[in-house]
């Protein structure tokens, strides 16, 4: 009647399994991919490019000053610059005149950040001829496909000296990425900047290479320029046409403590056409010519512009080439880090990891106050170890770890409320159906206490409900029965299959029953799981049980007694008691094995007859105990010699032979005696005394010589006995 109950409630246990889903651990992988893949698709359609450039920003602003930088100096055509010239365009006499001033300083390179596709007298003839005499002057060009918006190369300067200046924009404005070659019309065009930088690097004996990771990638002294690709890093289906990297804009400290913002060092025009300009400013240094007046309109944004006040910092064009030049040059000369991204999969495992985190914390701590702090704790953790890895150059995705941190972690927070709940009704639910079963009935939550009794289990304990539920096995049993308890609840929580043990339990009265537990493991339709366990009490059963055992044992150790004698019985008869080899009886049996196998693999079998020569001499001078102790040593000589599929056997007194299986030809056994004979004639102490004997041996071989096992065994012994008269201490074939 208990078993129909017990199979009934079994039944109705398993109606409460409403769907299929994973385990605990699979619970926070599956909310940690889902968020994770949702994010990821979010990213790949471009949802988040903003964010995450804006976070790029943000690092850009919060990264420390870095050393003034002294190799690049911006002449600048400011306001004032502009009244003295008294138009703009500045005439190229004017131009002439201020490039003549700086050649004067011998500056490393000259830059002039300035469109000179048409003439503009009075001086014209004057700047072509400053041209000709500064071959450290690049200037700029604009390349469109477009005619209309092209801007041709200074009139008249030469081609090499010529530099582009075309900016890549992103979708919010800002110049994040510096192009440094590009493609057009079947012609290669290089950028103002690198132009400037190489000329630079000449002197430091810096020329461009071929990497040796990738050949198609620009390698300059100590840095390695990746090309950008279109959804590099946050970037999603960007232009990345031509050769670009990310900029890794440096951030130059002030030389003076103002309040200004840093930038890279100036002089005016204005300054420079006075004779004003420090020569240690111009002198081996890099000197770019632009304006930098607001009339002009020349500016750009960069990750250092933002919105401050009210007010937003622009960046003057000229300033921006200052930028560029500055991170190529000290990439190739100190190995400043270039802004790298990680693979897509690295993104995206990235991501799933932040995911998998939030989904974790949440879901083993189970209380939303208790996790807060980790919460945040991990939020900073996030933030500062992408801020870290930017300093060192990586650009990690930052945004999306954020989103699927949080994203996962409020998933967590909703779904464990709703198990909650699901496991309060699965509670009053179980309650009543077990209340009706006569075995007792204990279920149990995944912290292992106790959340529904039955009647009949308290009554078998011997407690109330109201004292064990919310409460462990520990508190009521003796701790050895309470770990064994534990140890097979989490058994059936790590399979998730039904588990039947047997098991030690002491009631309240301090009683000892045998019991056989049946654990299974269920859950409700949230994904709470429950331990549930029905008791029989087996104490009469194993009581039984044990005396058969006794029995068995007792039959058992009979037996074994009698195989060791059998074995011990066995040994003696196939083994020479002295030196332990096989004796004559077992070297038959082997050879005659040994000719069958060789006969069905079509192999050759060599036959080694031993014989000791002067050993009679040994036993007869030292006595017979030195005699069996020169014996053992010469077995284990011989069994040193040979591999583990040969055979060395003693057939009597100073006799021995060697079966050879499986060897290729005749000489293999010739260098086996050899060996045998150089092992043998090595002298020997025996208490003292130093002697030394040899061997005579004789071969056949299978089937060259026999193929039937007397045969080959009559012509090893009469080869043997050839080997003595021949002179002894040597080996004949049969």
């Amino acid at each position: 009647m208990s078993k129909q109950l017990g199979k009934r409630f079994t039944r109705l246990i398993l109606k409460l399994n409403l769907k299929q889903s994973l385990d605990r651990k699979c619970r926070e992988l599956v909310v940690a991919g889902s968020v994770a893949a949702c994010i990821i698709l979010l990213r790949c359609l471009g949802m988040f490019q903003s964010l995450e450039l804006a976070g790029l920003d943000q690092f850009f602003r919060l990264r420390p000053n870095e050393q003034p930088e002294e190799r690049i100096t911006i002449v600048a055509i400011d306001e004032e610059s502009l009244r003295r010239a008294g138009s703009w365009p500045i005439s190229d006499g004017m131009i002439a005149q201020l490039l003549r001033k700086i050649q004067v300083y011998q500056p490393r390179a000259v830059g002039l950040d300035i469109y000179r596709d048409l003439a503009v007298n009075p001086g014209h003839q004057e700047l072509v001829d400053i041209y000709r005499s500064m071959p450290n002057l690049i200037g700029i060009e604009l390349l469109t496909q477009n005619k209309n918006t092209r801007v041709s190369p200074p009139l008249k300067l030469n081609p090499q000296q010529v530099g582009f200046n075309n900016l890549l924009y992103d979708p919010d404005g800002k110049v994040r990425r510096n192009l440094l070659y590009l493609h057009m019309n079947n012609q290669h065009y290089e950028s103002f900047a690198l132009k400037l930088a190489l000329l630079y690097l000449q002197a430091e004996n810096i020329t461009p290479q071929k990497a040796a990771q990738n050949l198609d990638y620009l390698r300059l002294g100590k840095a390695v320029f990746t090309p950008f690709r279109a959804n590099d890093g946050g970037y999603v289906r960007a232009d990345d046409r031509g050769y670009q990297i990310l900029a890794n804009f440096p951030k130059p400290s002030c030389a003076k403590a103002t309040g200004e913002d840093c930038s890279f060092r100036q002089i005016s025009m204005s300054d420079v056409l006075d004779g004003k300009a420090p020569i240690s400013w111009i002198r081996d240094r890099i000197v770019l010519i632009g304006s930098t007046a607001p009339s002009l309109q020349d500016f750009v944004f960069i990750p250092y512009s933002s919105q401050m006040l009210g007010k937003t910092k622009l960046v003057a064009g000229i300033e921006l080439q200052a930028y560029f030049i500055s991170e190529l040059i000290s990439s190739a000369v100190t190995g400043r880090p270039l802004l790298k991204v990680l693979p897509k999969f690295g993104e995206y495992l990235l991501i799933f990891a932040w995911s998998y985190l939030g989904a974790a914390i949440i879901w083993r701590i189970k209380s939303f106050s208790k996790s807060i702090p980790r919460v945040c704790l991990s939020l900073l953790i996030l933030f500062f170890s992408s801020y870290i890895a930017f300093l060192f150059g990586w650009w990690l995705p930052l945004v999306p770890g954020i989103l699927a941190f949080s994203s996962a972690s409020i998933w967590m927070i909703f779904h464990i409320a709703y198990m909650q709940e699901e496991l309060k009704r699965s509670k009053e639910f179980l309650h009543q159906v077990i209340n009706s079963i006569p075995d007792p009935i204990f279920v149990k939550n995944e912290k292992h206490q106790w959340i529904v009794l039955n009647d009949a289990y308290c009554q078998f304990i011997g407690y109330p409900d109201s004292l064990l539920l919310e409460k462990s096995y520990y508190e009521f049993f003796p701790r050895h029965e309470a770990d064994v308890f534990r140890q097979q609840d989490d058994l059936v929580f790590l399979t998730q299959k039904p588990r039947e043990n047997e098991e030690e339990f002491t009631d309240a009265t301090g009683q000892t029953h045998l019991i056989a537990t049946k654990r299974s493991l269920h859950k409700d339709a949230a994904g709470n799981f429950f331990l549930v366990g029905v008791i029989r009490d087996i104490t009469q059963r194993k009581l039984m049980e044990e005396e058969l055992r006794r029995t068995a044992a007792e039959l058992f150790r009979s037996n074994t007694e009698l195989k060791l004698k059998e074995d011990h019985l066995r040994y003696l008869a196939y083994h020479d008691p002295l030196t332990g080899l096989s004796n004559r009886k077992f070297f038959i049996e082997q050879l005659h094995e040994s000719l069958q196998w060789s006969q069905n693999n079509d192999l050759l079998l060599g036959l080694l007859f031993i014989d000791l020569d002067g050993f009679k001499q040994v036993n007869d001078t030292l006595g017979h105990d030195m005699g069996d102790r020169l014996l053992v040593i010469i077995a284990q000589r011989l069994s040193n010699c040979l591999r583990g599929s040969d055979t060395v056997s003693r057939l009597g007194g100073d006799e021995f032979t060697v079966i050879l299986r499986a060897i290729p030809e005749i000489q293999v056994a010739a260098r086996v005696a050899e060996k045998i004979l150089a092992s043998i004639t090595e002298p020997i102490v025996l208490s003292g005394y130093t002697t030394k004997i040899s061997a005579s041996i004789g071969i056949s071989i299978y089937p060259i010589n026999s193929q039937d096992v007397e045969t080959l065994i009559q012509q090893a012994d009469a080869a043997m006995y050839r080997a003595k008269h021949l002179g002894k201490n040597r080996y004949e074939l049969a």
